[in-house]
C-alpha cells in the first residue's frame, strides 16, 4: 500500500493508524503547502485534489479519512483498530465523522483559509473568528467524551484516537489550550511508538 500524506495533515491520522496496524506501507509525502496535490499526476489518482490518498495493494484508490479508516481496520481484523462490540464501533466512527466533517472542516478550515468561505477580505477576521468558535465546540464535546477513559470508544486504541491525535496538534497551530481530558490523551499518544514513528516521518516534532 501507499499512503499519500502531507506532512501535519489529516492524513497524519491515516498515518498514524498505519504504524499502529503494522502492515507494510510506503509513505509518499504530497505536501499541501508546495501545491504537490494539484500537480496532473497526483489529479489523475485523487480528482479531489486532497489528503489523504490510499493506493491499495489492487491498484484501486481509496481516499476520504473515514472510509480508509475503516477499510484498514476491516482489513486487519487482528490489530483490533475498530472495537468489535457494535456500540463502541460506532462511537468510534462517530468520532472520526465528527472531527472530519465538523471540527476540521467547519472549524480549523474556516480559520486557516478563509477565503474558502468568504470572497471579500474584509470578511475574513470574521470567517476566521466562527471557525474557531466551531473548534472550540469541537474540543469540548471530544474532550466530554473522553471523561474516565483512556482512548476514545471501546477500552481500546482505534481510529477514534488516530483521529484525534492531529486536531490534538491543530489545537497548537490555532493557539488553543486543548481541555484536560485531550491534553492528556495527546500526551499518552505521543508516548505511543506508533505515534512517534509517524511524527518522525513526517518531521513533526512531539
Amino acid at each position: 500500500m501507499k499512503l499519500f500524506y502531507s506532512p501535519g495533515a489529516c492524513s497524519l491520522g491515516i498515518h498514524v493508524l498505519l504504524e499502529e496496524i503494522g502492515a507494510p506501507f510506503e509513505a509518499v509525502r504530497t505536501a499541501v503547502r508546495d501545491g504537490e496535490h494539484k500537480t496532473a499526476a497526483y489529479l489523475a489518482m485523487n480528482p479531489k485534489a486532497k489528503v489523504p490518498t490510499l493506493m491499495r495493494d489492487n491498484g484501486r484508490v481509496l481516499t476520504e479519512l473515514p472510509a480508509i479508516a475503516y477499510y484498514l481496520a476491516a482489513l486487519h481484523p487482528e490489530a483490533g483498530v475498530l472495537p468489535a462490540d457494535p456500540d463502541a464501533a460506532a462511537d468510534a466512527m462517530e468520532i472520526v465523522e465528527y472531527i472530519v466533517a465538523t471540527v476540521h472542516m467547519q472549524g480549523f478550515t474556516r480559520w486557516a483559509r478563509p477565503g474558502n468561505f468568504v470572497f471579500d477580505e474584509a470578511d475574513y477576521p470574521k470567517a476566521q473568528a466562527r471557525g474557531l468558535e466551531i473548534f472550540a465546540t469541537g474540543l469540548e464535546w471530544l474532550d466530554a467524551k473522553l471523561v474516565g477513559r483512556e482512548f476514545a470508544a471501546g477500552g481500546i486504541f482505534s481510529v477514534a484516537d488516530a483521529a484525534l491525535v492531529f486536531i490534538e496538534l491543530w489545537a497548537g497551530r490555532a493557539n488553543m489550550a486543548l481541555p484536560a481530558n485531550l491534553a492528556a490523551h495527546f500526551a499518552r499518544m505521543k508516548a505511543r511508538p506508533a505515534v512517534q514513528r509517524a511524527f518522525a516521518a513526517e518531521g513533526l516534532s512531539l
